[in-house]
């Protein structure tokens, strides 16, 4: 590759960007600012996935690539992401590293960003139709925390996960990156209203749990030597947990035996202990 002062030869339907400011690389501006990212990505209709591995992800869940932002050293390394974004019809930008740190606010040290047109949402009975474990995600506002959920998700026998309103977007690129693209494995739409939605999720056949600290709490070791045939997991947010109104609608409450003069867990690490022992056992 020609050095970065240099415009490098670049292979057909690869554009050199020296300007972080153009016009068309609005999608990438100001990535680090999270209240802009909220606002434009539902506007526009679009996300970012960040990281060749994530990117192909995204692409086998038969989402479209809208554009692809590279640094000059991983061209040569994946043509096929070229070829298909040219086949998608949509442009790839080649930035020197320090240009595209300009622009998106941030290291691009995977080497590639893209952005990815925003599918429309499943409605809840097509996600959870075959489903026997559900997730529930009630006001979970770290993209970080939704991310590991998701990953838990699919390593741990999860087969469809819901958010709630007011539950930070799994689409959001810092959710996608920690799911490592999980997100677009594990079939996923919004419940809304919530928590009326726990109603729902009973007239389909589930059994909804509400993950809590309760007096009548059940111990997650009682729920996973005879769980239900379908299971509705739900998890509360960070600080004040799940609502009251959703823990009295649920069907039963449930805690994770714990030890230590501990009395809970991150949200993350809770749901990975919890998907593992409501697993469906083959």
């Amino acid at each position: 590759m020609a050095g970065y002062g240099e415009v490098p030869a670049l292979p057909t339907g690869c554009t050199w960007v020296q300007d972080a400011q153009a016009e068309e690389l609005r999608d990438y501006f100001s990535l680090t600012d999270v209240a802009l990212r909220r606002v434009v990505e539902p506007e526009r209709g679009l996300y970012m996935a960040e990281s060749e591995k994530v990117i192909r992800r995204a692409l086998a869940a038969g989402h479209r690539l809208r554009s692809l932002l590279m640094t000059p050293r991983w061209v040569e390394e994946w043509p096929d992401l070229i070829a298909t974004a040219r086949a998608q019809g949509a442009p790839v930008y080649v930035a020197a590293p320090a240009v595209a740190e300009e622009l998106t606010g941030f290291h691009l040290h995977r080497g590639v960003l893209a952005a990815m047109h925003r599918p429309e949402l499943p409605s809840i009975e097509e996600v959870v139709a075959t489903a026997r474990r559900v997730a529930v995600l009630e006001d979970i506002v770290d993209h970080t925390n939704v991310g590991a959920v998701f990953r838990s998700a699919a390593a741990l026998g999860v087969d469809a996960v819901l958010v709630t309103p007011r539950c930070a977007d799994p689409l959001y690129r810092r959710s996608v990156r920690v799911s490592m693209g999980t997100v677009f494995q594990v079939p996923w739409t919004r419940i809304d209203p919530w928590p009326d939605g726990v109603g729902m999720l009973q007239e389909l056949g589930f059994t909804v749990a509400a993950l809590a600290l309760s007096d009548d709490a059940v111990s997650l070791d009682d729920l996973e030597v005879a769980p239900p045939e379908r299971l509705a997991l739900v998890l509360g947010t960070e600080g004040d947990g799940l609502s009251s109104r959703t823990v009295e609608a649920a069907d039963l409450v449930v805690k994770i035996p714990m030890g230590g003069q501990v009395d809970s867990l991150n949200v993350a690490a809770a749901s990975a202990v919890a998907f593992w022992a409501v697993r469906p056992r083959a």
